[in-house]
């Protein structure tokens, strides 16, 4: 099946030069800051499992670690409802799941944004269903709008953003800009 978002380079850094900054460099780091001081305050002492989600989830969950002051340990998972398409499937394909077993473990799942939140639902769920003692949700950017799960909630909030399509810290314009150093949105046309 190929992969119907693919852009190429070029076009993708004409979406960056073309973006609205929402949050600059500084401000992600602020809210790294203040999110890792309220996951140092709940979970310090608890030895939690961090489990990063990937791949959206690996720049957000990298910056926050080094700002945690508690031993924990640290897996991954790779769960996706869209498999290369524009719309999500009703169930998760799991690409990876977690190595480290949950029975019993404080976990602390980190993903790069909350938007509709159907792939983290089941991510979370999944977790519970593993026997997890405690899960913890931190989402780097939270979408405002009233089309998420009913009841799903993070736990800790780095930012919040317009519902407009965003990308930079992990999130992807079509699987490019990851990398975009802040939070931007794509040019409303």
């Amino acid at each position: 099946m190929a992969n119907i978002m693919t852009v190429d380079p070029n076009h993708a850094a004409q979406v960056l030069a073309e973006a609205d900054c929402l949050h600059p460099t500084q401000a992600v780091d602020t809210a790294l800051d203040r999110m890792a001081q309220a996951i140092n305050q709940r979970l310090a002492g608890q030895n939690p499992l961090v489990l990063c989600v990937l791949s959206g989830g690996i720049v957000a969950a990298g910056h926050l670690l080094t700002r945690l002051d508690f031993p924990l340990e640290l897996d991954y998972l790779h769960a996706t409802r869209y498999r290369g398409q524009l719309s999500g499937a009703d169930t998760l394909h799991w690409l990876a799941r977690p190595r480290t077993p949950l029975k019993d473990r404080v976990v602390l799942v980190v993903d790069d944004i909350l938007d509709e939140g159907h792939t983290l639902a089941g991510i979370l769920q999944d977790c519970r269903e593993q026997g997890a003692q405690a899960v913890y949700c931190a989402v780097l950017v939270r979408k405002l709008h009233d089309r998420c799960v009913p009841g799903l909630q993070a736990d800790f909030i780095g930012l919040e953003v317009a519902d407009r399509y965003v990308f930079g810290y992990g999130m992807d314009y079509k699987e490019y800009l990851r990398n975009a150093p802040g939070i931007y949105a794509v040019k409303e046309h």
